[in-house]
């Protein structure tokens, strides 16, 4: 398998500083330990907001750091949780006082990680308030996780919260906002191809040419059924009445639609899965306010598409048009 690399041991620290440097107006980068951080951090009496995990579902979740959004993201190697110092480290950085959210992918690794983290910062008199995204409805466990896991909805709830933030809410306000995001908010994703892990060298599983993943993970993880490939239409129909079957929606009601690619999956592509389930959506009397298409958690260069619903109201829509401003997200400033 080909990749643009040097070593594969380096692969994290030489994108971070690509990254850092490619955007060094809004991001500046540490690499010892390892985190991406705004360039304005800290800011006094603002809550600090840090995610993180493994690397490789890039722009999640350093793309994702800026103005309105995340104050730093901790990226682990590739499908590998970051260690709790680096987590200390980017939450020292973003500290003004105010105290500190975590947004954590509810995998083990992270969760574990990220718990110590915040009991380490806490000794050092910063105040961590931690929140765990699980908005997958494929599986209620997998290989890395127990419970749900957290997938494309992570985009939504840092978005969200990062506005509530910014525009001055305290600690358990934004806590509450995040929260309140990840329990309505569902995903379900499929694979069409596996991706390659750079130190490993091979693709992570395997599905014939004819063969599609139902309910991925964004690690390559198991989903819940494996299928001959269909047209497009009635794999979102399968995708979209996971999702809608886990959270109801009644006619009048509004929602946020994210259809986002897996990493080697076209635009033209994506849009043709957007198409069919606005249609749905609009049968259900659903109206879809707000929308989002493209490659936003990626698992390297697998080919496929996740579907994420968040049930809107009016809070939680005035946060999500407010000014944003990151390397993979921008608008309204």
């Amino acid at each position: 398998m080909k990749k643009l690399i040097n070593d594969p041991k380096n692969v994290v620290t030489e994108a971070v500083s690509g990254f850092a440097t490619a955007h060094s107006d809004i991001v500046r980068a540490e690499l010892d330990p390892v985190f991406v951080v705004r360039s304005d951090a800290p800011r006094a009496g603002k809550v600090g907001i840090v995610s993180g995990g493994g690397s490789g579902h890039e722009p999640l979740h350093a793309g994702f750091v800026g103005f309105g959004m995340l104050d730093a993201a901790v990226p682990g190697p590739v499908f590998t949780s970051p260690t709790p110092d680096p987590i200390v480290a980017a939450t020292k950085a973003v500290d003004g006082g105010a105290g500190v959210l975590h947004i954590v992918k509810n995998y083990t690794g992270d969760v574990l990680n990220f718990e110590t983290a915040a009991d380490l910062a806490a000794a050092e008199g910063i105040e961590v308030a931690s929140v765990i995204v699980d908005d997958d409805v494929a599986v209620k466990d997998s290989l890395y996780t127990a419970g749900r896991r957290g997938v494309a909805g992570t985009v939504l709830v840092e978005k969200i919260a990062g506005a509530a933030a910014e525009r001055g809410d305290d600690l358990a306000a934004v806590s509450a906002i995040a929260t309140k995001v990840n329990s309505r908010v569902r995903t379900m994703g499929v694979a069409l191809t596996a991706c390659v892990v750079p130190h490993a060298g091979e693709p992570s599983f395997t599905l014939a040419d004819d063969e599609i993943e139902i309910g991925i993970g964004i690690h390559g993880e198991p989903g819940r059924e494996r299928i001959k490939l269909e047209p497009a239409d009635g794999i979102v129909d399968r995708l979209l009445g996971a999702v809608l079957e886990d959270m109801p929606f009644e006619a009048g009601e509004d929602a946020l639609l994210l259809v986002n690619g897996m990493g080697g999956t076209p635009q033209v592509e994506l849009y043709i899965v957007y198409r069919r389930a606005a249609e749905i959506l609009a049968e259900r009397g659903v109206t879809v306010s707000r929308s989002l298409v493209g490659n936003f958690t990626t698992s390297l260069e697998m080919q496929g598409v996740s579907i994420s619903v968040l049930k809107l109201d009016d809070e939680l829509t005035a946060l999500w048009d407010a000014p944003v401003h990151t390397a993979a997200l921008r608008w309204g400033r």
